[in-house]
């Protein structure tokens, strides 16, 4: 089953047709009491499919059509003469309105853009269609094909009912477009990013995709674990590699355009040691042993993450590294934001003067990084004055 909800269907957009394909459909009925016979007035010139001919006043058994006042005559693919027409018409009202000039926009929200007779004399009317409606039943998808795809990527299926790729690319087209992101909370072995990667190359969008996937551990006695993938995300981060690169090679020629990089990340605890947080409970002989606020095995590549989150940068943005005067500083999509973490008293004024010339948006320094006091208390009027825009930390 595919269940769909939203918190408020009322924030939730229409589902927009993506083709360019119009409806197209008979603009009369059986006359019922619902839809009762009546009269319109064409003019001259309304569209005719319909080779050279003339008609006969009353024409159509079931769906009766008559021709009251003028001659009901195609001529060069034209209705040729003004004429009233008698019939159990579908949307009577909306046909006059375009008769006026009027746009026309039926109750799906979808626009009529014209009327036409078609060559058995029979109205028709075409439309832009405007959303999708989901079916109840969605037929041609079953969890043996998302085994076979993982089969054909991996050598063996490792899971017992996987979501077949070809469901996900066909929700993923229909309820979403360029930019939006697909998230996945139950990522298992990642279809739902291998399909988002696919349907990028088939329509030259840019999707963006979050799997999250506990560590769960692979049974022992299982394939996946003799295989070498000792937890299920293990699995799913190679189903991605090795979809991305398929994928890039079945679509060579645009493949230059296609992004299927992703980044992993794991939760752990905080990168500050618990005397950041609670130095009050700690006395002043042990607090003289704290010479970093910082645990000692956090990497530079931990402190950067934690500082994306404080500041809410996104954590897919992409990361290069720079030497400036000796020293390994991170930036962050440009200028968005740049780090230095070293320690032990290595950051020196000139380095910051270095670093504030570059005018990055966002800076942030290590505590034990600076040379001395007065270093640390002189950065921040470096930059008020080289870079006054710099939003400046210290962690």
């Amino acid at each position: 089953y595919i269940v769909c909800f939203a918190k408020n269907k009322d924030l939730v957009p229409l589902f927009k047709y993506k083709g360019d394909e119009p409806i197209s459909d008979r603009a009369i009925k059986r006359p019922t009491a619902k839809n009762p016979v009546s009269r319109i007035s064409f003019p001259a010139g309304i569209d005719f499919d319909s080779e050279d001919k003339i008609f006969p006043n009353t024409f159509g058994s079931k769906e009766t059509v008559k021709i009251i006042e003028g001659t009901f005559q195609c001529k060069n693919g034209k209705l040729a003469n003004d004429v009233v027409v008698e019939a159990a018409w579908t949307m009577k009202d909306m046909i006059e309105g375009w008769i006026r000039g009027e746009n026309i926009i039926d109750q799906k929200g979808q626009v009529v853009t014209r009327f036409f007779f078609k060559s058995n004399g029979v109205l028709q009317y075409e439309k832009q269609k405007g959303t999708v409606h989901p079916k109840s039943i969605i037929n041609g998808f079953t969890t043996k094909q998302g085994g076979k795809a993982i089969e054909h990527l991996l050598g063996t299926n490792y899971f017992d009912f996987p979501k077949p790729i070809d469901l996900i690319v066909s929700l993923a087209e229909t309820f979403t477009e360029s930019g939006d992101i697909i998230l996945d909370f139950f990522a298992g072995s990642s279809t739902t990013a291998h399909a988002v990667m696919q349907l990028n190359a088939e329509d030259n969008c840019k999707r963006k995709f979050i799997m999250v996937q506990l560590p769960e551990a692979c049974d022992k006695k299982s394939d996946a674990f003799k295989a070498g993938y000792k937890t299920i995300a293990e699995i799913s981060k190679e189903r991605i590699r090795l979809a991305g690169m398929k994928i890039k090679e079945e679509n060579a020629k645009t493949a230059s355009e296609l992004d299927t990089g992703f980044r992993v990340l794991k939760i752990d605890s905080s990168n500050m040691a618990d005397v950041y947080y609670t130095p009050d409970s700690f006395e002043q002989n042990l607090l003289n042993l704290y010479t970093d606020n910082i645990k000692d095995d956090r990497t530079s590549e931990d402190l950067l993450f934690q500082v994306l989150l404080d500041w809410g940068i996104d954590l897919t943005l992409p990361v290069t590294k720079e030497s400036i005067n000796g020293h390994v500083v991170i930036f962050v999509n440009g200028n968005a934001l740049a780090a230095c973490f070293e320690k032990n008293g290595k950051i020196t004024e000139d380095f910051c003067k270095e670093l504030a010339g570059r005018q990055p948006l966002r800076v942030v320094f290590r505590d034990s990084g600076f040379k001395d006091d007065n270093v640390k208390i002189n950065v921040d009027q470096i930059f008020k004055i080289i870079s006054p825009n710099t939003d400046l930390k210290t962690i």
